[in-house]
């Protein structure tokens, strides 16, 4: 992979998108207005379609914002070409894969990319929680793959995981860094582990407000008002309905299944009975709240005491599981902050967080937690005794 580097040194690149849904587009969409040809390849005629009316749209708002001309609008989409079939990704140095979360899908995709692309193109999947060194163990070239994992929606959201597969080259790493960060986003690196940094370490925020439900110690609103007084953009229930609950429940299952069904990670009845009947949240029209009301989510009185009891609970499990994947050398301390502010806007860093409420509070909130339920899910990680002594 000694000339991996040499492509990004050439800005016009060709630059690859495999799958034209709505992440792959708004990839697309990133690569050609920082200055890239792109090739986005679907096998669905239909999702290409949706693509290419996504890409007119947006560039048209943008011009319309006065981000740039209307004639550097013409020339952005000249720069995007749609296809169905594999082998017109050929020209690419780099391709970045965006299709359904299914580990074989992902594997016969990049055989069948690998098969058509020169020994030099570099390998990614934005895949969210799966594995990139399985990935990567189908490819004839290995080294050549690497993870680079964006947040939806990825034309706006800065944050990008980037992650090496145990075979991954450091060239190919150091490369597809460099790339990303041309394109004006923030990069972090993680281990190759179920959910990497953020998709790990959010669990708490969507799994702890569901078990207070459950429990009835708080109801939906009263969860949603303590969290966003804590500085949160949005209250758990909130955030669950906008990204949909087919999505969130599949990535808690998938974190928990590979984590060898850590009791941290465990999903929950509620949110699969919600799947179930269809209420996946803002885009079916009702979620833990019913959006054909036109009501969503607004403050609600609620005593000191259990907005206390709310926030402290969640945000303990929040800082417990930060510690554990920094104890764990998923990502530094640094990355996890940058990671959980710009991935998921946080208010401020878990570590930072930490810091500020007291170290030695958090684990008192953790050592409470267990002794009342007397469950693993509420165990201390040793990274919070770590960061005690730190």
């Amino acid at each position: 992979m000694k000339n991996a580097k040499l492509f990004l040194k050439v800005n016009k690149s060709t630059i690859g998108v495999a799958g034209a849904g709505t992440m792959g587009a708004g990839i697309a969409l990133i690569a050609a207005v920082s200055g890239h040809n792109v090739i986005v390849y679907d096998a669905f005629p239909v999702s290409l379609e949706k693509a290419n009316i996504f890409f007119k749209t947006d560039i048209e708002k943008l011009v319309a914002k006065g981000k740039f001309s209307a004639e550097t609008g013409v020339e952005i989409l000249a720069r995007i070409v749609t296809c169905n079939e594999v082998l017109q990704l050929a020209p690419c140095e780099l391709i970045i894969e965006a299709v359904k979360e299914e580990l074989e899908v992902k594997k016969q995709l990049f055989q069948a990319i690998e098969n058509c692309v020169s020994a030099t193109c570099i390998l990614s999947s934005n895949t969210s929680s799966l594995s990139i060194t399985s990935i990567a163990a189908v490819l004839q070239n290995p080294e050549r793959m690497c993870g680079i994992h964006f947040f939806n929606p990825a034309t706006i959201m800065k944050l990008v995981e980037i992650i090496p597969a145990l075979q991954s080259a450091e060239d190919t790493i150091h490369s597809a860094e460099q790339l990303i960060q041309s394109w004006g986003k923030t990069t972090v690196r993680a281990k190759d582990n179920p959910g990497f940094i953020v998709n790990r370490i959010a669990r708490p925020f969507y799994s702890e407000a569901i078990r207070m439900l459950e429990e009835s110690l708080a109801g939906v609103d009263e969860i949603d008002t303590a969290m966003r007084a804590a500085g949160f953009r949005m209250g758990p229930f909130q955030l669950m309905d906008l990204i949909g609950h087919d999505v969130n429940y599949a990535v808690t299952e998938s974190v928990w299944t590979a984590y060898y069904y850590e009791p941290r990670f465990r999903p929950s009845f509620t949110q699969k009975r919600m799947v179930e009947a269809g209420y996946l949240g803002k885009k079916s029209g009702r979620g833990f709240y019913n959006y054909s009301t036109g009501i969503t989510s607004q403050d609600v009185d609620i005593s000191e005491s259990k907005s206390k009891e709310i926030r402290e609970r969640i945000l303990a499990m929040l800082i417990n599981e930060a510690a554990d994947a920094w104890y764990y050398d998923i990502a530094s301390q640094s990355d996890i902050d940058l990671a959980m502010t710009l991935g998921v806007n946080y208010p401020k860093g878990l570590f930072a967080w930490a810091q500020e409420w007291g170290v030695e509070n958090t684990i008192y909130k953790m050592n409470e937690l267990y002794e009342h339920y007397q469950e693993d899910r509420y165990k201390l990680s040793p990274g919070l005794r770590k960061l005690l002594e730190t």
